[in-house]
């Protein structure tokens, strides 16, 4: 039982709530790895095709790693910090639901990685974001360095980074770093509406998109759009690609599994 980590389902949608809230929802060694497990048995359940991403309390969704559990680390111990960091965060990145990070708050430094890990991200207009480790003299090092150029560009990631001051939501929005700024109360209902339009889609589909996409951005433009082809005609071979298209020249609506 995960003493840190909180787990509802609602229909196709699991919400995933970290419960540290005194804490602001900081990730430590076991945090990080509760929700590595989590997020991997929701994974394995094919019935859950969207998984909501979230912290308690009004304050936080995660305000960061526990900086007083790394104050004194030694660079080895540092070291296995940031391979549990990892390993959570590409957990999350590789899932073959869709995860949408609500960011009802502070999302700093590694809670903005873990957001960033994140497929879709709805910011409340009470979030800030930001990577802030420069001003503790250490870089981010649960991905952000690689997560955040990829969202926003070299030049806005270098300027998040170098400053290290929290970002407003609407500022996240506009450059890239979040899909959608809501009002506070209207968060998880937005979160759950794009879940439910998720849901009726083709998870086998979505997930081998995402898959192209992710691996495409390691390519060069003609190795990605080969490796597409090669995953375009991968989804032939599948019963959601039956299914999809018979259903669409009866007239019904289909059912994917």
């Amino acid at each position: 039982m995960a003493e840190y980590i909180r787990c509802e389902e609602r229909g196709a949608a699991a919400i995933v709530t970290l419960e540290r809230p005194k804490a602001l929802n900081a990730l430590n060694v076991q945090v990080l790895s509760e929700l590595y497990e989590v997020m991997d048995g929701l994974n394995s359940r094919p019935e859950v095709k969207v998984v909501i991403l979230t912290g308690a309390g009004e304050k936080a969704f995660a305000a960061g790693a526990d900086i007083a559990s790394m104050s004194q680390m030694t660079p080895g111990e540092a070291a296995e910090f940031s391979r549990t960091g990892h390993r959570t965060m590409d957990r999350i990145a590789s899932m073959r639901p869709v995860t949408i990070a609500a960011v009802n708050g502070y999302a700093l430094g590694g809670g903005c990685e873990l957001a960033m890990a994140c497929d879709i991200r709805i910011a409340s207009t009470r979030a800030k974001m930001g990577i802030p480790e420069v001003t503790l003299g250490v870089i981010p090092g649960f991905g952000g360095t690689q997560r955040l150029p990829r969202l926003v560009g070299l030049g806005k990631a270098v300027e998040l980074l170098a400053t290290g001051r929290p970002y407003k939501a609407e500022e996240c929005r506009e450059m890239g770093l979040v899909n959608q700024v809501v009002a506070p109360e209207e968060l998880l209902e937005r979160c759950l509406e794009l879940a439910e339009a998720i849901s009726r889609n083709s998870t086998g589909a979505i997930s081998y998109g995402k898959q192209c996409m992710s691996t495409g951005l390691e390519l060069d433009l003609a190795r990605a759009l080969d490796f597409e082809q090669r995953v375009f005609a991968l989804t032939f071979t599948e019963h959601d690609q039956r299914e999809g298209m018979e259903a669409f020249l009866q007239k019904r609506p289909a059912s994917f599994r």
